[in-house]
């Protein structure tokens, strides 16, 4: 009885592991992924660009406030 018991265990196990996702849920899963990356690459560009983008002049026609002199 231990024989097949174990004998139908292996065959259940055989037949799990080769039920594997089907040719459509992993091509959801790529698209998926890949709208990920796209994403993170899009936000990690826009970070990049704020941090890199020079401030620009709160007013450009006031004068540019003179170098402070060093303390003695």
């Amino acid at each position: 009885m231990k024989k097949v018991l174990s004998l139908i265990a292996v065959a259940a196990m055989a037949v799990m592991v080769s039920c594997g996702p089907s040719a459509e849920e992993k091509a959801k899963i790529e698209a998926d992924a890949k709208r990920i990356a796209d994403s993170i690459t899009a936000a990690a560009s826009a970070a990049i660009e704020a941090a890199v983008a020079p401030e620009a002049p709160a007013d450009s026609t006031a004068p540019a406030a003179p170098a402070e002199a060093p303390a003695h």
